[in-house]
């Protein structure tokens, strides 16, 4: 019984251990979880890199992703009162946000499903801060090596979503 214990405790060590492993590295680049499929495909392409990549250096800064993510924020929001409701959100009608993106993110981030993901208070809402947040929290998951920008590596990275169907 003595060496059964101690087996016990290494084995339930080794299990914790893996299973902390598994999720810290699942989050990394779990946007699935995070986002719908159709947002995460639409916008891992070279073609929204080059949207949001101002400067044209091959990257996306902080800077420039907030940026783009602020000039989508002010196309939602039709009325210009500051929140975004599922009227908004979701109507495809206008090719505005087409024009700063490609049709595939439009498409992608005007879901309710999206919808109620930005929505972290659960008003019925995307606020301006709410929007903003989650975008920051995108970039973060996507910014890898942490330097702030996204190279085409980290653009890319699929974790599997990226393939087609």
């Amino acid at each position: 019984m003595i060496t059964i214990r101690p087996m016990r405790c290494a084995v339930a060590a080794a299990a914790c251990a893996f299973a902390l492993t598994f999720s810290f590295a699942a989050l990394a680049d779990d946007m699935a979880s995070f986002a719908t499929g159709g947002y995460v495909r639409a916008l891992r392409t070279p073609e929204m890199m080059h949207k949001i990549d101002t400067d044209g250096d091959g990257t996306v800064s902080r800077d420039e992703w907030i940026a783009f993510q602020e000039k989508v924020f002010a196309m939602l929001d039709k009325n210009k009162n500051g929140t975004v409701d599922a009227k908004e959100f979701i109507s495809h009608s206008g090719g505005d946000l087409v024009s700063i993106a490609t049709g595939g993110y439009a498409r992608g981030l005007r879901s309710a499903a999206m919808m109620h993901k930005i929505d972290t208070d659960g008003d019925g809402t995307v606020s301006h801060d709410e929007f903003i947040a989650y975008q920051s929290k995108v970039f973060d998951m996507m910014d890898t090596s942490h330097k702030g920008m996204l190279g085409k590596e980290e653009m890319f990275a699929t974790g599997g979503a990226n393939t087609a169907h």
